[in-house]
């Protein structure tokens, strides 16, 4: 009897021993349990974690598995054959209270941010075709991307493109905390692939405090840095128009860091004729730790890009073809040829826990080719700069403040030369320039907690810019000459204050000046002139805001409502050469309304609709020219040009139990006036876009995504992105129609 009992305790006793294996599932901020949770393993089998966040399970060798719940993010977890697992999530960020942003050099809640901020997440690129981050930017208020040519692109914050008839102006852009717009004001955005940005964060009007000069805005890129485990991951997508793209990258860990390096290559013949691009973007990116106090971050980005640009077309022109070019582009080669190298160095120091520095540097050469309908243009350029910030945390009396001070320094030289253009190819030289550009700025900003409820901030920065312009070869007047412009330093001011009504729930307000001095492109143009009058943009902006979460951040409110004068404002116009030109236009009034609100219908773990959620954005602009009288022109009182008065967004997100999901978004757009006249508009248009697919772990170590998508779902007529004021009435760049996209993702932990 003894054996018998024997036998059956030593057969049973692996069965009892894998009886024992319990997770217990807590929320990372709180320690709170986090019941409902579920737990997939390599079989696929479900568990899900009890109101008291308890799972139990049996095993009888340690698993890889992935533990996920709706409002967490997920995490892959090593379960032990027996004993007690302690896990904790993160929070997703459903709410405004969980969104962290640092777009003031200081991170903080969004709701506690007292400014115009928009911020556009890796999730946001992936809601659409990943090959431009055109639609996702469009879901945002306030923010219009414009695509003239595939990676022609052209960025609108709260209507400050009236002054970029193409290219990126008036708006700085950052990558990884380091300025990507150069000191002569051009900002290479299609050198970027929607690898290269996993998080975007977007100011709304004048940044002064922080970012010196500029009144559009600021938008700042953020990469991946972090290597958390040995990767490597594959991406492949097609679609029509000849569109394909793929991607591979590595990931390896180090022992105090570790280093990524990923390759993209993207290909479109395009919707229009001459509208081909072919792009290839290198990236790597390594981040150690010399002790605990320091971190050392590397980033070297190398894009060669081309693509054709294929020019507006008349209203008839595009009645008649709008797949066709321009007349003339095509045998006259009509293209950017681009290659560019940008590195980053930086280094952060933590001298103790209030006291921090963070240090960087960097160095971009351009090679630049660009043939057009009237002339040729070739461009190499040599940049360099770098910015110091130091954070200095400390208590005045009961007041717990913030102190931020710095200095950005950028300098650029460039070879520019003007070609005749003889069938595509650089004939006689017209000009020939040595350009070098100069900016510098020093900031301050105090952030003081008046008390739990009220936070203020106070900014300050000083501001210095000169250009100097060496015509060496000017086949026109004969004579080599000279021009430099250098612009009086300016003192640009912010005050802003946050009033939390209750822990989810804010007020804010703020005043806040802008600085936008002309960019040598403007001041130098491609008939040869060099204009020394043009004056800087000068402005002042007005804005109050409400955000709040409700019902456990099910519904969230982000509202704001601003007015910015501007003077001084630059717009452009065309002479009958078709040269683009620029000049100073007065004063504008732009009086606007911005509003977002999201909602889950359903957010439950246990269902297999997981998660339903709406997005509903609003942007209200009403911008006009207050003092705008050129010759016999009185423009005063009409609409800015270029600028939609209405705009609405509405988003559908889907995700269901088993991995399957589906986006859709409608856009609504506003009629546009295209002139300053207001006598030509682009007409008002809907565009739907939707996307599905299928994402998962086919394995511990595999996870796979399939997708495929549609744009443009209703076949609508629109042009994305519009040259303004033009000559011969050449207004529009049709938009590509109907058409499908699909691709497949796969990652391999090693």
């Amino acid at each position: 009897m003894l054996r018998t009992v024997t036998f059956i305790l030593l057969f049973l006793l692996p069965w009892i021993i894998q009886a024992q294996t319990t997770i217990k599932v807590l929320d990372a901020q709180s320690q709170e349990p986090v019941p409902f949770a579920s737990l997939r393993g390599n079989n696929q089998q479900n568990y899900v974690a009890d109101g008291d966040g308890s799972i139990s399970l049996s095993l009888d060798k340690p698993t890889e598995m992935q533990l996920s719940h709706v409002a967490f993010e997920s995490r892959r977890v090593l379960v032990p054959v027996s004993g007690l697992l302690t896990v904790s999530l993160q929070r997703a960020e459903n709410s405004l209270t969980e969104v962290v942003v640092s777009s003031f050099d200081s991170e903080r809640p969004l709701l506690e941010q007292a400014a115009g901020i928009a911020r556009v997440s890796e999730s946001d690129l992936y809601r659409f075709n990943e090959t431009s981050l055109v639609h996702a930017f469009n879901t945002k208020p306030g923010i219009r991307v414009e695509e003239r040519a595939p990676a022609s692109y052209r960025i609108s914050i709260r209507g400050s493109s009236l002054r970029a008839p193409f290219g990126v102006r008036n708006v700085k852009v950052y990558w990884n905390g380091m300025p990507f717009t150069a000191a002569d004001g051009t900002t290479p955005l299609n050198m970027l692939d929607l690898s290269n940005i996993q998080n975007t964060e977007i100011i709304k009007g004048p940044a002064g405090s922080i970012y010196g000069a500029g009144n559009g805005g600021v938008i700042s890129f953020s990469s991946d840095q972090e290597v958390t485990e040995n990767k490597i991951s594959t991406d492949l997508s097609f679609g029509d128009f000849g569109m394909v793209r793929y991607r591979i990258g590595v990931d390896q860990q180090m022992e105090e860091g570790g280093i990524k390096v990923a390759y993209v290559k993207q290909k479109a013949d395009g919707y229009r004729d001459h509208t081909a691009m072919d792009r290839e973007v290198l990236q790597l990116t390594g981040h150690f730790k010399p002790s605990d106090k320091q971190r050392l971050t590397t980033q070297l980005l190398y894009s060669d890009l081309y693509y054709e640009l294929p020019g507006a077309l008349t209203a008839a022109q595009v009645e008649e073809n709008p797949r066709q070019a321009r007349p003339g582009s095509a045998a006259q080669n009509a293209s950017i040829d681009q290659q560019s190298m940008y590195g980053i160095l930086s280094h952060d120091y933590q001298f103790n826990p209030n006291f921090s520095n963070k240090t960087s540097i960097y160095i971009n050469t351009v090679d630049f080719e660009n043939p057009f309908n009237l002339d040729y243009k070739k461009e190499t350029q040599f940049s360099y700069g770098g910015r110091s910030s130091f954070t200095y945390d400390a208590t005045w009396g009961p007041v717990p403040v913030r102190l931020i001070g710095g200095g950005e320094y950028q300098f650029s030289k460039t070879a520019a030369q003007n070609f005749g253009n003889r069938g595509g190819q650089a004939d006689t030289v017209r000009f020939s320039d040595e350009l070098l550009t100069t900016t510098a700025f020093l900031f301050q900003q105090i952030e003081a907690e008046l008390s739990d409820r009220f936070l203020m901030t106070l900014g300050l920065s000083e501001n210095f810019s000169r250009f100097d312009i060496a015509r060496n070869i000017d086949a026109i007047n004969g004579m080599p000459s000279t021009a430099r412009r250098t612009f009086d330093p300016v003192i640009v001011p912010r005050i802003a204050l946050s009033a939390k009504l209750n822990p989810t729930a804010a007020l804010h307000a703020s005043i806040s000046s802008g600085f936008s001095p002309p960019t040598i492109d403007e001041v130098r143009t491609n008939e040869g002139t060099i204009n020394l009058n043009l004056e800087a943009e000068k402005g002042i902006n007005y804005e109050i805001g409400y955000r709040s979460s409700f019902n456990q951040g099910r519904v969230n409110v982000d509202a704001s409502a601003f007015y910015f004068k501007l003077d001084e404002t630059i717009t452009t116009f065309t002479n009958e050469q078709g040269v683009v030109l620029f000049r100073n236009a007065g004063a504008t009034d732009q009086k606007g309304i911005e509003v977002l609100v999201d909602y889950a219908l359903i957010r439950n773990q246990l269902a297999f609709v997981q998660e339903l959620k709406l997005t509903h954005t609003f942007a209200g602009h009403y911008f006009t020219f207050a003092d705008f009288v050129q010759g016999e022109n009185d423009y005063s009182g009409n609409d800015l040009t270029g600028v939609a008065p209405h705009t609405l967004v509405n988003q559908v997100d889907l995700r269901t139990r088993p991995g399957f999901y589906l986006n859709f978004t409608h856009q609504f757009v506003d009629d546009i006036p295209l002139n300053d006249a207001n006598t030509v508009y682009q007409e008002a248009y809907h565009l739907m876009n939707a996307r599905t697919g299928w994402r998962g772990s086919a394995s511990a170590r595999l996870d796979v995504e399939v997708f495929a998508g549609v744009e443009n779902l209703s076949n609508a007529s629109y042009s994305l992105g519009n040259d303004l004021n033009p000559f011969g009435g050449r207004y529009f760049q049709p938009a590509a129609t109907r058409n499908f996209y699909g691709g497949i993702k796969v990652g391999l932990k090693y």
